[in-house]
């Protein structure tokens, strides 16, 4: 099994670098052939066919950490590196984006000459190949945050690329240059969109909010259902990365109980976190407190 699951990791990392490889390709050809061509449309999609390989060069690198062991001093292993790496990537596409719109509007006010040959061409390129990366990675993008994003990413540039073919179509049949900068507006605002979404996530794991799937209250409600349970608080959910959900929290009991008579509650409680709210990491700190101490928070 162990083995399979290494096997398996290989075979995504063969994956996640041959997309990447692929995209890299795609974007020199398509920024060469925009500044040849004058399109504003091929080089906002080749800053988006970047913007995908550095998505799957993340992946790929944050999943390599992610399997390096864990020491005393990053406790978590590097699982978070991927977290980080989807943040700042969100944060330079967000800046590209607005100045592909920035240049875009421009260029309505002062249209330029466009070669639809080149940009047909590319466009046709980098349809291809992003067709050929999503059925690379269709396998493997519902288990990992940065391989879904990477998934996603490519499968908005084939339609991205799908927009330059259609706008390259238009110019050559009416000669409407103004198609130009509309299809890189569009793209703009397409990845402005996508990764807006990125960084409000990659945000909320960095930041340790409780995953938006669970209420803390409903938690809380739940355990201090056990039977022996007085009080549950100092509760703490968060996600160290977009899987693994950690959780801690005192319990007050009723009775002063001895160590071995807590393990049934403390059983009853991982059930609890573990079956209906999907809690893998807990730790508990059970207490007895008399009557007239005072509850602190």
């Amino acid at each position: 099994m162990e083995h399979d699951h290494a096997h398996h990791h290989q075979h995504r990392h063969n994956r996640l670098g041959l997309t990447f490889l692929l995209n890299i390709v795609i974007t020199i050809a398509q920024v060469i052939g925009g500044i040849i061509s004058g399109s504003l449309a091929l080089i906002s999609d080749a800053i988006h066919n970047l913007s995908d390989g550095v998505a799957v060069l993340l992946a790929y690198i944050a999943d390599r950490l992610g399997q390096r062991e864990k020491t005393a001093k990053h406790s978590f292993g590097y699982k978070r590196a991927e977290i980080l790496a989807a943040f700042i990537n969100a944060l330079v596409l967000i800046a590209i984006s607005f100045y592909l719109m920035i240049e875009a509007i421009d260029r309505f006010a002062n249209p330029q000459v466009v070669d639809f040959k080149w940009m047909l061409g590319l466009g046709i390129l980098g349809f291809l190949a992003n067709g050929f990366s999503v059925f690379l990675l269709h396998d493997d993008h519902h288990h990992n945050l940065n391989v879904k994003a990477a998934y996603l990413h490519l499968l908005g540039d084939a339609l991205t690329s799908l927009a330059v073919i259609v706008g390259a179509v238009f110019i050559w049949a009416w000669g409407w240059t103004w198609i130009d900068p509309l299809v890189t507006l569009l793209i703009s605002i397409y990845l402005l969109v996508h990764t807006f979404n990125l960084l409000k996530e990659s945000t909320e794991i960095l930041m340790q909010f409780a995953p938006s799937s669970i209420d803390p209250d409903e938690v809380k409600n739940s355990l201090e259902a056990v039977r022996g349970v007085k009080q549950v608080y100092h509760i703490h959910i968060w996600r160290l990365t977009d899987h693994s959900i950690h959780f801690e929290a005192h319990i007050e009991l009723d009775a002063d109980l001895q160590l071995s008579q807590t393990r049934d509650i403390d059983r009853q409680m991982n059930e609890i976190l573990r079956d209906v709210f999907f809690i893998n990491h807990v730790t508990l700190q059970f207490e007895y407190k008399h009557e007239g101490s005072g509850k602190t928070c």
